[in-house]
């Protein structure tokens, strides 16, 4: 029988974080092994975590870093073959999402499988549009004969909801701990390029959304900067997004014009955070070192450095 085990990182989780919990412990396929890395959180999110039937792991707020961490709790559960990771802000949407995404691993060559992202109800429309555009409602098959249809779409993943065949990802190395963001589209590349398959599993399904101000999108797209400069062979080897970006943002103005128009100010204003930030951190080698945990969403990543 495969031994799955369900990994949160938290910090401060606060009530989503408790219904993440909750939607884990309901779900109907049977999991081995629950486990919460903290990062000292200041909050009831460990007690939350506990009570919901999950081991806790406390690590210093410091010593965070989103490969380094996960890489871990990998390590930690050697005794599972599936690992699934969660946000601590996804909430699965029933109580199959999780056999859903497991599922994928019947077919032996499957090194990693990820769900689709529904906002949450509160969601802004602009937050909505961006999950109605990025998951889709068809589950895609990504190997190498999908890259030069997909691009550099082909190693897309997120790990706000993605589980990992665990001797696969130890086979390849495991998570990098140098990133600054973007483990799991790394070692899905990794994956694909080594023969095996990434799984987009439409099927299994989680809310999960954030509602970030302009400064944080900026943030955001600066450390996505900085992980696309330093990982260029990612790009040289599956090729470019094809004009994702131009794609996305027609839609987005399509969507608000239709449902919210009012936002579409704010969208805008977003795009030129995006772009800003992204050049920025494309760039961040001319950037004084001093300067850098201004300008990052992880800015203990710099200070550690």
């Amino acid at each position: 029988m495969t031994a799955i085990g369900v990994v949160v990182p938290t910090l401060n989780a606060g009530e989503l974080g408790r219904a993440c919990f909750a939607a884990v412990a309901e779900q109907s396929c049977s999991v081995r092994r629950r486990l919460v890395i903290d990062s000292a959180s200041t909050d009831t999110t460990v007690a939350q975590a506990r009570d919901a039937g999950f081991e806790v792991m406390s690590i210093a707020r410091a010593d965070f870093n989103h490969g380094g961490t996960r890489q871990f709790a990998a390590e930690i559960l050697a005794d599972c073959d599936i690992i699934v990771f969660l946000t601590q802000d996804a909430v699965l949407v029933n109580r199959d999402a999780l056999a859903e995404l497991v599922g994928c691993f019947d077919a032996p060559r499957v090194a990693l499988a990820y769900g689709r992202q529904l906002p949450h109800k509160e969601a802004t429309p602009i937050e909505a549009h961006a999950r109605i555009f990025s998951y889709g409602s068809e589950t895609q098959i990504n190997d190498l004969a999908a890259i030069p249809r997909r691009g550099a779409k082909a190693f897309f993943c997120s790990n706000s909801f993605a589980a990992y065949r665990r001797s696969i990802l130890f086979e390849l190395g495991g998570f990098r701990r140098d990133l600054i963001l973007g483990e799991d589209a790394e070692f899905a590349a990794r994956a694909i390029k080594a023969g095996y398959v990434s799984v987009y599993c439409a099927t299994a399904q989680v809310r999960h959304s954030h509602n970030y101000t302009i400064s944080e999108i900026f943030w955001r797209y600066f450390d996505t900067g900085v992980f696309h400069a330093r990982n260029p062979w990612m790009r040289e080897e599956f090729g470019s997004y094809g004009g994702e970006g131009i794609r996305f943002v027609l839609s987005e103005l399509q969507f608000l014009a239709k449902r919210a128009p009012l936002q579409i100010p704010r969208a805008l204003a977003q795009t030129l955070a995006k772009i800003t930030g992204y050049q920025l951190g494309r760039r961040e080698k001319i950037i004084p070192k001093r300067f850098k945990p201004w300008l990052s969403m992880t800015p203990g990543y710099w200070r550690a450095r």
